[in-house]
């Protein structure tokens, strides 16, 4: 399930974390790779404990808490803290698979269920770099406006093409998420956004509770304590 979360983070909250990543030092994006993606990785990254990337990261995270969108596509358990990347030109990152689990700077493991990129640099500023997934539905060429996310399957198949002029600048992270697998989330997400539709259009009625309750009850049987 590929979904695109618009707007995480508002214009001005684009311009502050540009500019505290501006002033970041940024080294080679290897350091974050296993051995296999390590071999098609081509990009540099701020150091996780950098406080420009702690500073941005908190911002990330308070914004996906009260984003209703994020919330019922993810249902998170826990977000690994975000991390940033950069392509400038000649810059790419091959066909990889996120590793399983990530470890936090704290010690705390990460099942990595569902990735997320957070685009931070407008389309327009740079050509190449779109992030392209692999999935049983065929190859998707994801590029979007500053601000906005796509969230997909951690298990997926997926690479940042080449860029070739400007600078393509990121957040990149994962959820563990309630509900380990990608077909039962996606149930949950369409039942959810039908639920949200139907309020909106009819308000409260028996229907509508039967509903909401079938909703809590596969999420009650398909999530992980």
């Amino acid at each position: 399930m590929l979904i695109r979360i618009p707007q995480v983070l508002t214009p001005e909250q684009v311009r502050e974390a540009r500019e505290a990543l501006a002033r970041a030092e940024w080294v080679d994006g290897a350091v974050t790779a296993g051995f296999q993606s390590a071999l098609v990785k081509r990009n540099s990254q701020v150091p996780e404990d950098s406080p420009a990337a702690v500073e941005v990261g908190r911002m990330i995270k308070a914004a996906l808490a009260k984003n209703p969108l994020f919330l019922s596509a993810a249902l998170p358990a826990r977000v690994f803290p975000p991390l940033f990347n950069r392509y400038e030109a000649g810059q790419g990152f091959g066909n990889h698979v996120d590793n399983a689990i990530r470890q936090t700077r704290g010690g705390e493991r990460v099942r990595t269920d569902v990735s997320a990129t957070l685009f931070l640099s407008a389309p327009e500023e740079y050509d190449g770099g779109e992030l392209v997934i692999d999935d049983t539905y065929g190859t998707h060429s994801v590029k979007l406006p500053a601000g906005d996310m796509i969230l997909y399957p951690s298990t997926s198949l997926h690479r940042v093409q080449p860029v070739t002029r400007g600078a393509r600048i990121a957040s990149f992270f994962w959820i563990q998420s309630l509900v380990r697998g990608d077909a039962e989330r996606a149930l949950l997400f369409d039942l959810d956004m039908a639920i949200v539709r139907l309020r909106e259009q009819v308000g409260e009625n028996d229907a509508l509770l039967s509903l909401t309750n079938v909703y809590h009850n596969l999420l009650r049987r398909w999530s992980i304590p």
